[in-house]
């Protein structure tokens, strides 16, 4: 899983971002909000770990801009203000949990996985897909009633990109900076490749084409 986290104390960015690294979760750092509302249009991530009091964008200002920009990503705000009005504003302006400093390394991470749970629907790492059918992000398996398919690396970080993203098309630029990552050679073809494997597992009518944009699960 990737988190964006906006923190202008590089002291305590440092100390969480190691923490959540040693927890398995991949942690990019940026210390302005407009810095940080730049990698949220350039990658894709599965939390949004916003301090409010930041250089050029307030955390209120960034998230707000992200939510009328139709990008939905669960966030947690990191704050000193601990007034009801500023409560009410974080959650106005689109948080889905808002944690007071200074906190505990272990209670953000309980609110992590709270978020992750309820946004994949899931049980640890088992994402429901319907009442029949699961997807174990750690095992890399998917299970249809008493079948179980194996996934590669790639496979999985696709399904699970387009899980996140149900019903709404997911472009190729993002499929290729999520799932290929830093490496330098990818193609359409090898991503049909992987898409038409995901379809036999999961049914064809699931993964839609959306035409010279992207794909969709439904």
């Amino acid at each position: 899983m990737k988190i964006l986290y906006l923190e202008n104390d590089t002291d305590l960015a440092t100390t969480i971002q190691e923490y959540l690294e040693s927890k398995g979760f991949e942690v990019v750092v940026v210390y302005d909000g407009e810095e940080a509302l730049v990698k949220s249009y350039e990658e894709n991530f599965d939390i949004f770990i916003f301090d409010v009091k930041v250089p050029k964008l307030s955390g209120f200002e960034l998230l707000k801009n992200l939510r009328e920009a139709d990008i939905d990503t669960p966030t947690i705000f990191t704050t000193s203000l601990n007034s009801i009005e500023d409560l009410s504003k974080g959650y106005n302006c689109g948080a889905d949990d808002y944690l007071k400093k200074p906190f505990s390394l272990e209670e953000l991470y309980l609110r992590i996985q709270a978020l992750l749970k309820r946004e994949y629907k899931s049980i640890d790492n088992i994402i429901k897909i319907d009442d029949n059918m699961f997807f174990d992000t750690n095992a890399q398996q998917v299970k249809i009633n008493d079948d179980i398919y194996d996934l590669n690396n790639k496979e999985t970080k696709l399904l699970k990109l387009l899980i996140k993203n149900r019903n709404h098309c997911v472009s190729f630029d993002i499929i290729f900076d999520t799932v290929w990552s830093f490496e330098n050679i990818h193609s359409e073809q090898s991503l049909r490749t992987y898409i038409k494997n995901l379809r036999k597992i999961v049914g064809k009518e699931r993964i839609v084409s959306i035409k010279k944009q992207g794909y969709m699960f439904v």
